[in-house]
């Protein structure tokens, strides 16, 4: 099983400055591939201090040059936020740029406020992705594309340069509902998922869907992976973790506005609200813990068949601790689940 780090980019302080709230995420980058970590994985929000990342493409290429293996994964482009005529020729510079590293997360878009204000309600989101989805795969494999559709009306055009990974960079829809990760394993597509707050039924019934399409598809499945998604900070003791805690309590209290709650947003900073889960329940839901309980807790998920893990680890804790976590997880907690380690189990 891998991990991947996920570089949130939470600004709770505006003040801090987004150069550098980006040199942060950089270095966050570095650092994890120093440490083993497969890859990083970089959000697309726009207009709030959550996951703030406007272009991941952007970010991806300026990572590449940084690094030299990670695994790059947008995570994701907001498909219906896009025009695909203007994007597949974006994914193909940063395939280009970034030597091929690049993995396509795609999604539809989580935040009603968001997609409101910058012209895309979230109400057509999923039609609109799924559309949005054939055309860019369609720019991206074919010359002279011809499209007329609910969204896309366009003459025969090609995209230029073509793609240097063939047929296409690879594609990663996030989905969280069992038949949608189903549905698009059947098409051949990568998966991110979460069940966000730990449900342990959905996080099961996600895992089941997708084991039960690949073997559906037998070896034209073989390949195709699950990246599962989970608030993941690796704490030096109980009274730490409980400090992290509280930190997550309040982040999921701005999360939760925008995510499920009235999307209140005044100058581009959400308004903190109530959690909607009590300290308890969110010691629960998210892995936040001591290295020993860690690797207990995710042992779940390798015996699940996980492929990757995506640690999101920010709660808008100082630079230094949130790269002190990343070493003490990295040194205590993967190499249990290492192939050498597991082999021996």
């Amino acid at each position: 099983m891998d991990f991947n780090h996920f570089l949130s980019s939470y600004y709770p302080d505006p003040t801090y400055g987004g150069d550098r709230l980006y040199a942060d995420m950089v270095e966050q980058a570095v650092v994890a591939e120093r440490l083993g970590y497969r890859g990083v994985t970089l959000p697309e929000h726009h207009l709030i201090n959550v996951l703030l990342t406007p272009s991941p493409l952007l970010m991806a290429v300026k990572v590449a040059a940084m690094t030299e293996r990670l695994e790059l994964v947008t995570s994701v482009v907001v498909l219906p936020l896009h025009d695909m005529r203007m994007l597949a020729g974006e994914v193909v510079q940063a395939d280009i740029l970034t030597d091929g590293r690049l993995v396509v997360g795609v999604g539809r878009g989580a935040f009603a406020y968001e997609m409101a204000r910058m012209g895309s309600p979230i109400e057509e989101s999923r039609r609109k992705f799924d559309e949005s989805l054939d055309v860019l795969i369609a720019l991206l494999t074919e010359e002279e594309v011809e499209w007329h559709g609910e969204f896309y009306d366009f003459e025969p055009l090609t995209i230029m340069p073509r793609p240097m990974t063939k047929p296409m960079p690879p594609i990663m829809v996030a989905v969280m509902n069992p038949p949608g990760i189903a549905a698009c394993t059947k098409r051949g597509f990568n998966i991110q998922t979460t069940p966000l707050s730990g449900a342990p039924e959905l996080f099961r019934a996600q895992i089941a869907a997708h084991k039960e399409a690949k073997a559906e598809m037998g070896a034209a499945g073989e390949h195709l992976r699950v990246m599962m998604s989970r608030v993941i900070y690796c704490a030096e003791d109980a009274a730490h973790a409980r400090q992290m805690l509280e930190r997550a309590h309040d982040y999921y209290g701005r999360f939760d506005n925008v995510f499920t709650g009235p999307g209140l947003v005044s100058n581009g900073c959400i308004d903190p609200l109530p959690c909607a889960k009590s300290l308890e329940e969110l010691d629960e839901a998210l892995i936040i813990c001591p290295p020993a309980e860690m690797v207990d807790r995710l042992a779940e998920y390798h015996e699940a068949g996980i492929d990757e893990v995506i640690l999101s680890s920010n709660m808008g804790q100082p630079q230094g601790e949130h790269l002190e976590a990343m070493e003490r997880f990295a040194d205590e907690v993967m190499p249990h689940f290492s192939p050498s380690t597991l082999a021996t189990d």
